[in-house]
């Protein structure tokens, strides 16, 4: 049944003086359809909700639980059908067995949890010191529970005991740092669960730590002592005409300025004679550091690699030289050979720069390090002085393919790490090629490299 409702509309037309009437029915829905609705929404409510128990069950009950509530449930129906008591009585036990679980469930909201770390970055191979402070918030004492503390990859647990209202208690934590990352800690879950293991509730909060564990690193010759020179009082290899580093008196050919020449000498020899200088600028310096997997040998030959990348880069921070830190990017491979890419990392400071180092990863797909550097040296062609870093399994014609990228009038220094090899220096052409073992070897072989 319906019922109609009509709304009467008088309009006059100011033109024609005519007055239009016009009527409107609105049917209003009965009680059926009110029902039928009504039945509907019911309905969705319940779907709604029974989803939400199910999730929630399925979150709480642990594989043990589930297997209880299994022999519960087939106890029963057993035990009913073919009048076995002793499968009632394993029914009941595994009943009442659950029971007693739920009541453990209670208070993991009830916890305020700070994280505290003594430190945000640390060199690979150390230890970060730190504590977890636990408030009991709630007005009632809560039972002994868990406390899980996700770290990278792994989890610490700690203890956390019985805790009377408005109590705090700090739990110390040790978190290892063997290899070189960007861990993150956290957040810390609060663990209910009762001795049988039957049930089990977690409770995150929202407190999370980036810790950057920073490659290990040699102190290595300041980048200015011999390698390459700069404007500060050091000139460049490249001859000009005018400039302030002072190299030469030769004879003047046409064109040169007339400011240029030199009075005294154009006296002792009868001919006009001019100076020539050495071009002075501010030096710039690239570190290239090959990121492909295929040229090392193993993870421990690229973690050296990201280590003498990082030392010679932090020491040209520290000499506050202009750097250019560079490695290839990621590159999907179905476009492999198609696309170039490459990425800087920031070198504004030693900590700025070492994160950068930190976050780096081993990729398999990517570009060649030839293309590496001449993608740095269109970006950068003012270049003084470049490193290029990689691993064993790149050749020597490879290596020297690379450094023709650069201009001839920047310095190339090779650094090969093969952790197979004995330490040594050699120059092939105008490149010079260090081959590392060890971290240790570089600062040495750097001096060798100058004094030669």
């Amino acid at each position: 049944m319906s019922t109609d409702s009509e709304q009467r509309l008088t309009r006059l037309d100011p033109q024609s003086g005519s007055t239009a009437h016009t009527r409107v029915t609105t049917a209003s829905p009965g009680a059926l359809v009110r029902a039928l609705v009504a039945t509907l929404a019911g309905a969705r409510r319940a779907a709604d909700a029974t989803r939400t128990a199910v999730e929630w069950v399925g979150q709480v009950v642990t594989p043990a639980g589930w297997l209880v509530l299994a022999a519960a449930t087939i106890g029963l129906a057993f035990g009913w059908a073919y009048g076995w008591v002793e499968w009632l009585v394993g029914a009941f036990a595994a009943i009442v067995l659950l029971l007693m679980s739920i009541p453990f469930l209670f208070g993991a909201r009830a916890y305020d949890v700070v994280v505290r770390l003594e430190h945000e970055r640390v060199v690979a191979g150390g230890e970060v010191s730190g504590e977890i402070e636990i408030r009991n918030r709630s007005g009632r004492t809560m039972l002994p529970g868990r406390l899980d503390l996700p770290v990278g990859s792994g989890l610490v647990e700690l203890g956390v005991p019985m805790l009377r209202p408005r109590h705090v208690v700090s739990q110390p934590v040790s978190i290892p740092t063997p290899r070189r990352g960007v861990l993150t800690v956290g957040p810390p879950t609060s663990v209910r669960t009762d001795p049988i293991g039957l049930l089990r509730r977690e409770h995150a909060w929202p407190d999370v730590h980036d810790l950057f564990v920073h490659p290990r690193t040699a102190q290595v010759p300041s980048t200015s002592a011999g390698l390459v020179r700069d404007l500060e009082g050091n000139p460049t290899r490249r001859l000009v005409d005018a400039d302030m580093s002072f190299h030469a008196i030769r004879a003047y050919t046409p064109g040169d300025s007339r400011r240029q020449i030199h009075w005294k000498s154009t006296a002792k020899t009868g001919q006009l004679m001019v100076r020539q200088f050495e071009e002075s600028r501010r030096s710039r310096m690239a570190v290239v550091l090959s990121l492909a997997l295929a040229d090392y040998a193993d993870d421990d030959e690229f973690e050296l690699g990201v280590s003498a990348a990082a030392s010679l880069g932090a020491q040209a921070v520290r000499d506050g030289r202009d750097l250019d830190i560079v490695t290839g990017a990621p590159i999907p491979r179905v476009v492999k050979g198609r696309l170039r890419a490459i990425q800087n990392l920031e070198a504004t400071s030693p900590r700025a720069l070492l994160d950068g180092f930190a976050a780096l990863e081993g990729l398999e797909h990517t570009m060649p390090l030839e293309e590496v550097c001449r993608l740095a040296v269109e970006a950068s062609d003012a270049l003084s002085i470049a490193f290029i870093v990689c691993g064993s399994r790149v050749t020597l014609t490879r290596i020297r393919q690379a450094a023709l990228a650069f201009p001839t009038d920047t310095a190339v220094i090779a650094v090969l790490c093969d952790e197979r090899a004995h330490p040594r220096v050699q120059a092939v052409g105008t490149l010079t090629l260090l081959t590392i073992g060890l971290l240790d070897d570089l600062p040495a072989l750097l001096l060798r490299g100058v004094q030669s």
